[in-house]
Protein backbone atom coordinates (compact mmCIF):
# COMPACT_ATOMS: atom_id res chain seq x y z
CA UNK A 1 0.00 0.00 0.00
CA UNK A 2 1.63 3.37 -0.89
CA UNK A 3 -0.22 6.77 0.45
CA UNK A 4 1.24 9.99 -0.40
CA UNK A 5 -0.05 13.56 0.04
CA UNK A 6 0.13 16.19 -2.50
CA UNK A 7 -0.53 19.77 -0.52
CA UNK A 8 -0.98 23.01 -2.62
CA UNK A 9 -0.56 25.25 0.59
CA UNK A 10 3.48 25.38 0.25
CA UNK A 11 3.17 27.32 3.82
CA UNK A 12 1.58 24.58 5.81
CA UNK A 13 4.10 23.16 8.03
CA UNK A 14 2.30 19.88 9.53
CA UNK A 15 4.12 16.28 10.50
CA UNK A 16 5.23 13.95 7.92
CA UNK A 17 3.56 11.03 8.27
CA UNK A 18 4.33 7.98 5.80
CA UNK A 19 2.25 4.57 5.99
CA UNK A 20 4.09 2.03 3.40
CA UNK A 21 6.52 -0.98 3.92
CA UNK A 22 7.46 -2.27 0.76
CA UNK A 23 8.27 -5.38 0.00
CA UNK A 24 9.05 -8.14 -2.80
CA UNK A 25 12.35 -9.82 -3.98
CA UNK A 26 14.32 -6.98 -2.34
CA UNK A 27 12.17 -6.32 0.51
CA UNK A 28 11.78 -3.24 2.78
CA UNK A 29 10.72 -2.45 6.18
CA UNK A 30 10.09 0.77 7.36
CA UNK A 31 11.08 1.66 11.21
CA UNK A 32 9.91 4.72 12.33
CA UNK A 33 10.15 6.53 15.95
CA UNK A 34 6.75 5.52 16.80
CA UNK A 35 7.11 2.12 15.46
CA UNK A 36 8.66 -0.88 16.31
CA UNK A 37 6.71 -3.85 14.62
CA UNK A 38 7.29 -4.36 10.93
CA UNK A 39 3.47 -3.56 8.86
CA UNK A 40 3.28 -7.44 7.33
CA UNK A 41 -0.74 -6.72 5.84
CA UNK A 42 0.54 -3.03 4.10
CA UNK A 43 2.98 -4.43 1.64
CA UNK A 44 4.05 -3.54 -2.11
CA UNK A 45 5.42 -5.05 -4.88
CA UNK A 46 8.84 -2.75 -5.08
CA UNK A 47 10.01 -4.31 -8.28
CA UNK A 48 8.02 -2.05 -10.68
CA UNK A 49 11.24 0.66 -10.43
CA UNK A 50 13.54 -2.41 -11.47
CA UNK A 51 11.42 -3.60 -14.10
CA UNK A 52 12.20 -0.61 -16.15
CA UNK A 53 15.55 -2.25 -16.85
CA UNK A 54 13.27 -5.36 -18.80
CA UNK A 55 11.10 -5.79 -21.33
CA UNK A 56 7.42 -6.49 -19.66
CA UNK A 57 6.31 -9.84 -20.25
CA UNK A 58 2.14 -10.18 -20.85
CA UNK A 59 2.34 -6.92 -23.69
CA UNK A 60 0.30 -7.65 -26.83
CA UNK A 61 1.97 -6.22 -29.80
CA UNK A 62 0.15 -3.04 -30.19
CA UNK A 63 1.40 -2.60 -26.70
CA UNK A 64 5.32 -3.59 -27.41
CA UNK A 65 5.59 -1.42 -30.46
CA UNK A 66 4.00 1.65 -28.34
CA UNK A 67 7.17 0.76 -25.60
CA UNK A 68 9.82 0.64 -28.53
CA UNK A 69 8.51 4.10 -29.88
CA UNK A 70 8.69 5.62 -26.44
CA UNK A 71 11.94 4.12 -25.47
CA UNK A 72 13.52 5.59 -28.53
CA UNK A 73 12.71 9.13 -27.80
CA UNK A 74 14.51 8.23 -23.98
CA UNK A 75 17.81 9.32 -23.87
CA UNK A 76 20.62 6.72 -23.43
CA UNK A 77 23.33 6.33 -21.08
CA UNK A 78 26.41 7.31 -22.34
CA UNK A 79 24.52 11.12 -23.85
CA UNK A 80 26.65 13.91 -22.06
CA UNK A 81 22.96 15.05 -20.87
CA UNK A 82 22.43 12.59 -18.67
CA UNK A 83 25.14 13.74 -16.55
CA UNK A 84 24.36 17.76 -16.88
CA UNK A 85 22.13 19.80 -14.17
CA UNK A 86 18.96 20.84 -15.53
CA UNK A 87 17.82 24.64 -15.43
CA UNK A 88 14.85 25.59 -13.35
CA UNK A 89 11.62 26.06 -14.93
CA UNK A 90 10.87 30.11 -15.13
CA UNK A 91 7.58 30.39 -18.04
CA UNK A 92 4.90 28.63 -17.14
CA UNK A 93 1.44 27.73 -19.07
CA UNK A 94 -0.11 25.97 -21.59
CA UNK A 95 3.13 24.72 -23.71
CA UNK A 96 4.68 23.79 -19.90
CA UNK A 97 1.54 21.36 -19.76
CA UNK A 98 1.59 19.95 -22.97
CA UNK A 99 5.30 18.97 -22.62
CA UNK A 100 3.75 17.60 -19.20
CA UNK A 101 1.07 15.21 -20.70
CA UNK A 102 4.24 14.31 -23.28
CA UNK A 103 6.07 13.00 -20.87
CA UNK A 104 3.21 10.99 -19.18
CA UNK A 105 2.04 9.62 -22.19
CA UNK A 106 6.01 8.71 -23.03
CA UNK A 107 6.39 7.30 -19.25
CA UNK A 108 3.00 5.30 -19.79
CA UNK A 109 3.76 3.75 -22.89
CA UNK A 110 7.61 2.95 -22.17
CA UNK A 111 5.76 1.01 -18.88
CA UNK A 112 7.88 3.35 -16.45
CA UNK A 113 6.96 4.67 -13.11
CA UNK A 114 9.09 7.86 -13.56
CA UNK A 115 10.32 10.10 -16.43
CA UNK A 116 12.59 13.68 -15.88
CA UNK A 117 12.45 15.59 -18.67
CA UNK A 118 16.80 15.27 -19.19
CA UNK A 119 15.96 11.57 -19.79
CA UNK A 120 13.98 13.57 -23.16
CA UNK A 121 17.30 15.55 -23.61
CA UNK A 122 15.45 18.60 -22.21
CA UNK A 123 17.65 20.50 -19.48
CA UNK A 124 14.38 21.42 -17.91
CA UNK A 125 13.82 20.99 -14.28
CA UNK A 126 10.81 18.86 -14.32
CA UNK A 127 9.94 15.39 -13.80
CA UNK A 128 6.49 13.40 -13.36
CA UNK A 129 6.06 9.93 -12.08
CA UNK A 130 3.31 7.61 -11.40
CA UNK A 131 3.20 4.43 -9.12
CA UNK A 132 0.55 2.06 -9.53
CA UNK A 133 -2.02 1.93 -12.24
CA UNK A 134 -4.54 3.51 -10.24
CA UNK A 135 -2.41 6.49 -9.33
CA UNK A 136 -2.85 9.44 -10.76
CA UNK A 137 0.25 10.56 -12.47
CA UNK A 138 2.19 13.82 -10.92
CA UNK A 139 3.77 16.63 -12.55
CA UNK A 140 6.93 18.40 -10.31
CA UNK A 141 8.52 21.00 -11.47
CA UNK A 142 11.56 22.91 -10.24
CA UNK A 143 11.20 20.05 -7.50
CA UNK A 144 13.81 20.46 -4.45
CA UNK A 145 13.53 17.16 -1.93
CA UNK A 146 13.59 19.10 1.64
CA UNK A 147 13.54 16.46 4.09
CA UNK A 148 14.45 12.70 3.80
CA UNK A 149 14.57 10.05 6.50
CA UNK A 150 17.37 9.13 8.60
CA UNK A 151 15.68 5.03 7.78
CA UNK A 152 16.95 3.90 5.01
CA UNK A 153 16.78 0.82 2.62
CA UNK A 154 18.47 -0.52 0.03
CA UNK A 155 16.50 -2.15 -3.54
CA UNK A 156 17.40 -2.66 -7.01
CA UNK A 157 16.42 0.21 -9.50
CA UNK A 158 16.00 0.20 -13.27
CA UNK A 159 16.29 2.99 -15.82
CA UNK A 160 14.52 3.99 -18.84
CA UNK A 161 17.60 5.47 -19.98
CA UNK A 162 20.13 2.39 -18.70
CA UNK A 163 17.95 -0.77 -20.51
CA UNK A 164 19.15 -3.88 -19.40
CA UNK A 165 20.70 -2.53 -16.38
CA UNK A 166 19.09 -3.54 -12.67
CA UNK A 167 21.73 -2.55 -9.17
CA UNK A 168 20.78 -2.34 -5.56
CA UNK A 169 20.54 1.63 -4.55
CA UNK A 170 20.28 2.56 -0.77
CA UNK A 171 17.90 5.42 -0.29
CA UNK A 172 15.54 6.96 2.41
CA UNK A 173 12.32 5.56 2.94
CA UNK A 174 10.22 8.70 3.55
CA UNK A 175 10.62 12.37 1.54
CA UNK A 176 9.14 15.52 1.88
CA UNK A 177 9.70 17.36 -1.76
CA UNK A 178 8.66 21.12 -2.15
CA UNK A 179 7.84 22.07 -6.27
CA UNK A 180 5.27 23.97 -8.14
CA UNK A 181 2.61 22.70 -10.89
CA UNK A 182 2.56 23.35 -14.13
CA UNK A 183 0.87 26.68 -13.65
CA UNK A 184 3.21 27.49 -10.96
CA UNK A 185 1.14 27.35 -7.96
CA UNK A 186 3.39 25.54 -4.78
CA UNK A 187 3.13 22.11 -4.49
CA UNK A 188 4.44 19.96 -1.09
CA UNK A 189 4.77 16.08 -1.76
CA UNK A 190 5.24 13.75 1.33
CA UNK A 191 5.96 10.06 -0.28
CA UNK A 192 6.80 6.76 1.10
CA UNK A 193 8.76 3.51 0.48
CA UNK A 194 8.37 3.31 -3.50
CA UNK A 195 7.04 6.43 -4.29
CA UNK A 196 9.58 8.08 -2.27
CA UNK A 197 12.03 5.88 -4.71
CA UNK A 198 10.96 7.17 -8.05
CA UNK A 199 11.01 11.04 -7.13
CA UNK A 200 14.33 10.51 -5.80
CA UNK A 201 15.79 8.88 -8.99
CA UNK A 202 14.25 11.34 -11.05
CA UNK A 203 15.10 13.91 -8.99
CA UNK A 204 18.60 12.82 -9.46
CA UNK A 205 18.24 12.92 -13.19
CA UNK A 206 17.62 16.92 -12.79
CA UNK A 207 20.72 17.12 -10.72
CA UNK A 208 22.97 15.03 -13.25
CA UNK A 209 23.31 11.96 -10.89
CA UNK A 210 22.59 8.57 -12.44
CA UNK A 211 21.81 5.22 -10.30
CA UNK A 212 25.19 3.73 -11.30
CA UNK A 213 26.77 6.84 -8.88
CA UNK A 214 23.90 5.70 -5.99
CA UNK A 215 25.64 1.85 -6.13
CA UNK A 216 28.18 0.33 -4.56
CA UNK A 217 31.58 -0.23 -6.60
CA UNK A 218 31.41 -3.69 -7.49
CA UNK A 219 27.88 -3.32 -9.31
CA UNK A 220 28.84 -0.33 -10.99
CA UNK A 221 31.80 -2.25 -12.58
CA UNK A 222 29.76 -4.93 -13.23
CA UNK A 223 27.24 -2.24 -14.82
CA UNK A 224 29.58 -0.55 -16.86
CA UNK A 225 31.06 -3.70 -18.15
CA UNK A 226 27.98 -4.67 -19.71
CA UNK A 227 27.23 -1.68 -21.11
CA UNK A 228 30.17 -1.91 -23.00
CA UNK A 229 29.70 -5.24 -24.00
CA UNK A 230 25.92 -5.00 -24.92
CA UNK A 231 24.76 -6.93 -22.40
CA UNK A 232 22.51 -7.19 -19.32
CA UNK A 233 23.51 -6.78 -15.80
CA UNK A 234 21.97 -7.51 -12.18
CA UNK A 235 23.43 -7.81 -8.67
CA UNK A 236 23.47 -11.22 -7.72
CA UNK A 237 21.03 -12.68 -4.98
CA UNK A 238 21.23 -14.36 -1.79
CA UNK A 239 20.14 -17.39 -0.64
CA UNK A 240 18.30 -15.92 2.48
CA UNK A 241 17.33 -12.87 0.87
CA UNK A 242 13.49 -13.42 1.17
CA UNK A 243 13.96 -14.86 4.73
CA UNK A 244 15.80 -11.64 6.15
CA UNK A 245 14.98 -7.89 5.12
CA UNK A 246 17.49 -5.18 4.81
CA UNK A 247 17.86 -3.58 8.38
CA UNK A 248 19.65 -0.34 6.97
CA UNK A 249 16.40 1.61 7.81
Amino acid sequence: MLRSRVSRNAGAQRPFVAEVVPSGATRLEAVSEDATETLDDELIDDDELASEAEGPEGLDQEALERRAAALAQVVKFGDPVLKSPASPVTDFGDELAGEADRMIGLMRDAIGVGLAATQLGVLRRMLVFQVGGEAEPTVLVNPEIEWRSEDAATAEEGCLSIPGVVVDVERPLFVRARAVDVRGEPLIVEASGLEARVIQHEVDHLDGVLMLDRTERDQRKGALRALREGGTYAPAQDEDEDQEAPTQE
